[in-house]
């Protein structure tokens, strides 16, 4: 799973069958701090995600098709939850990861 923020909106007129009454934002993965980290991705939005949400993105093509029950379709990355808030222990993560993590 991936910390992102949701940065846009995809239009598409014409989707994959499999995709249809489904909306697709781009996504920016972020650290812990806002960042940005790596190129922003198109991901399958499932819970009604807006521009501007911090949101955890799911980029495993297998678990999605699990989510939505579909082994057909064609899907590699889904928002499966918006972070309203995070409380995090800086003493473990500074423990645990990388001391960029935590500037």
């Amino acid at each position: 799973m991936i910390l992102c923020q949701v940065v846009g909106t995809v239009v598409a007129t014409q989707k994959n069958v499999h995709l249809e009454n489904n909306r697709l934002l781009i996504v920016q993965p972020i650290d812990l701090n806002g960042k940005d980290l790596g190129a922003s991705m198109v991901a399958l939005d499932r819970v009604d995600a807006g521009e501007g949400d911090r949101v955890i993105v799911m980029k495993e093509g297998g678990s999605a098709r699990i989510i939505f029950q579909n082994p057909e379709i064609p899907l590699q990355s889904v928002v499966i939850a918006v972070v309203d808030d995070m409380d995090i222990d800086l003493e473990v993560l500074k423990e645990n990861w990388p001391s960029t993590v935590c500037e």
